[in-house]
């Protein structure tokens, strides 16, 4: 967790008496500046009253007028505030991408569930998106954090750990789909059409798609990519995956894509283009970012996640 110092200037003895005071941010990559501008709450883990006062201090031209609420407490709880609140919202992800699951099996639609479930005033829409997990630098790290530290203090967290293990399964799911389409990788060549963890950021730490890629890659598949904004640090990680910068040319010629990161880029895409451009009629979709029977009517062999598509059985 990130940790803010706060010096107390009375003087104590020669010295200064110094406070460690934890300040957990809650800023998601690309509002972060919004998101410090106008938070939803501050927490602040102190020793002591005075600290805590100081920090209110700093935090005073965001507060509102009280309407910013200020969660004042001791150091631990501050920090499993943090550790709480991001595993939660990891573990929604992984709930959902459960459900898509049983979706898969029994016809029902997953987009359908969720929307349902999000008009209860008690759950909410957000998070309950079905797709190929959550990646970034914070979820999985907080996670895998927060299972550690239950188990250095002696209590196994395994609900965490099935949260974790769903979230890493989703990437094979996908690939699952494309299997059953083309049966055997090698030599095949399959687009990810945007490989960014999420919209609006280049960052790949623990993206899908760079899971997704390694695995093609072991397969022996030949693997294309497009992304509007992580083309370049794509190279640098994985230089055997070849960048393509227009997303229809990144798919011609090859015999399957797979929809990694809802740019919009992405969603605004032809599905006739789409399909021309491909060999092989096969789209993966990992996001949930085109309906069904509209990819259908194109002529796609198409896949989403935890939802049926129309002429096709389903596995019950």
């Amino acid at each position: 967790l990130e940790t803010v110092i706060a010096e107390e200037h009375a003087k104590v003895g020669g010295g200064h008496e110094i406070s460690v005071a934890s300040n957990p941010e809650f800023l998601r990559e690309g509002s972060a500046v919004e998101d410090t501008l106008h938070p939803d709450r501050v927490v602040i883990g102190v020793h002591s009253p005075e600290v805590g006062a100081l920090l209110r201090r700093v935090y005073e031209p965001l507060l509102g007028d009280g309407a910013v609420p200020v969660v004042e407490t001791d150091l631990a709880t501050a920090e499993l505030i943090k550790h709480a609140s991001n595993a939660f919202l990891a573990m929604r992800i992984s709930y959902m991408n459960g459900v898509a699951r049983i979706c898969e099996r029994t016809g029902a639609d997953v987009s359908l569930v969720a929307e349902g479930m999000g008009y209860d005033q008690r759950i909410g829409h957000a998070f309950l998106q079905a797709g190929l997990g959550y990646g970034g630098s914070c979820f999985p790290k907080d996670v895998e954090a927060f299972i550690h530290i239950a188990r250095e203090l002696g209590y196994p967290f395994r609900m965490l750990e099935e949260v974790r293990d769903i979230n890493l399964e989703q990437r094979q799911i996908a690939l699952d789909k494309v299997r059953l389409e083309l049966g055997s990788l090698r030599g095949r060549t399959v687009t990810l059409l945007g490989v960014a963890f999420k919209p609006g950021t280049d960052d790949l730490r623990e993206a899908p798609a760079v899971h997704i890629a390694r695995a093609l890659l072991r397969e022996g598949a030949h693997v294309r990519a497009y992304d509007p904004v992580a083309l370049a640090p794509l190279a640098q990680l994985l230089p055997e995956v070849k960048g393509v910068d227009d997303a229809v040319e990144a798919c011609r010629g090859a015999d399957a894509a797979i929809v990694c990161t809802q740019w919009e880029e992405i969603v605004s895409l032809s599905l006739t283009d789409v399909r021309d451009a491909l060999a092989v009629p096969v789209l993966v979709d990992g996001r949930n970012v085109f309906e069904p029977a509209a990819a259908v009517a194109a002529g796609l062999r198409y896949h989403a996640i935890g939802r049926p598509t129309p002429g096709a059985e389903s596995s019950r």
